[in-house]
């Protein structure tokens, strides 16, 4: 079992930044992938980044590409998510997955962390 716990969220205004975190404990040998999902107000969770745990390798939802960045500490077994130029639109619960293998679809989610963006 893993466990995840996201922080770093928050209110702030629109074209701020926040810098989220997702610590993982437990069985943090398996682990293939890490992700940023989040879900906004009435809508479905959607896929925001994930980065491979060994090489590092990124992929971006193409509305948050260029103004997100996400990143990994691999000593600290901790994801970051580096939001920058936030708009308001991007106002969601944003959570952390772990992909186990390559096969393997994300799961052991996090609690999630209120992100705010005001206009």
């Amino acid at each position: 079992q893993v466990q995840l716990v996201e922080s770093g969220g928050g209110l702030v205004q629109a074209g701020g930044s926040l810098r989220l975190s997702c610590a993982a404990s437990g069985r943090t040998f398996s682990i293939y992938a890490m992700g940023w999902f989040r879900r906004a107000p009435g809508k479905e969770r959607e896929f925001v980044a994930t980065i491979n745990w060994s090489s590092g390798a990124t992929v971006y939802a193409d509305s948050v590409k260029g103004r997100f960045t996400i990143s990994r500490d691999s000593a600290k077994n901790t994801v970051y998510l580096q939001m920058n130029s936030l708009k308001p639109e991007d106002t969601a619960v944003y959570y952390c997955a772990r992909k186990p293998t390559t096969y393997a679809g994300f799961g052991s989610w996090g609690q999630g962390t209120q992100v705010t963006v005001s206009s």
